[in-house]
């Protein structure tokens, strides 16, 4: 009777075991998969600011000290990226101004792969392409950029933010 008890008892401790367990993995499944969506919502925010030259948005995508690389060119902290962008806009008024049309640029990802180093960094992984759509039969779509992204972004009070952007990595 006694072995019965004692196995009886480790039974159950085993089962609570697995129960803690169980109910902590799917607290980290259900906030990895709410991580998803922010930081789906976030890389989302980065290219319709960026799209549409709005240099307050843009930065606002990025950590306090992030920093944006293409090759051997880096451009770090949100003064310095929000200027960026305002000369983009600058750029594109000029033009504007001259009697010059630039039509719109969209910035395109594709087979994003997010993976967690831990409950507050992460890593996107993209392929993108820059795109001018086509105005009229004289003028098609034009591909303007294709490459690889490498994005490590970093929680910061509760918010998924980018740390690093680099569209031209060497790996």
């Amino acid at each position: 009777m006694r072995k019965a008890a004692i196995a009886a008892t480790a039974g159950i401790v085993c089962t609570a075991v697995v129960t803690i367990f169980a109910a902590q993995s799917d607290t980290d499944v259900l906030r990895e998969m709410k991580d998803r969506a922010q930081i789906e919502d976030l890389m989302w925010r980065y290219t319709r600011a960026l799209d549409t030259n709005d240099a307050d948005a843009y930065a606002s995508t990025y950590t306090v000290d992030g920093q944006f690389s293409a090759g051997t060119t880096a451009t770090k902290g949100r003064d310095a990226l929000r200027k960026m962008i305002a000369d983009l806009r600058t750029r594109a008024a000029d033009a504007q101004a001259k009697g010059e049309r630039r039509p719109p640029l969209y910035h395109m990802t594709a087979n994003e792969r997010i993976t967690f180093s831990d409950k507050d960094h992460a890593r996107v992984e993209a392929y993108y392409l820059t795109a001018s759509p086509a105005a009229g039969e004289k003028t098609p779509l034009r591909v303007i950029a294709v490459g690889r992204s490498v994005d490590d972004l970093v929680r910061v009070d509760g918010a998924w933010l980018i740390k690093t952007r680099n569209v031209a990595p060497q790996d």
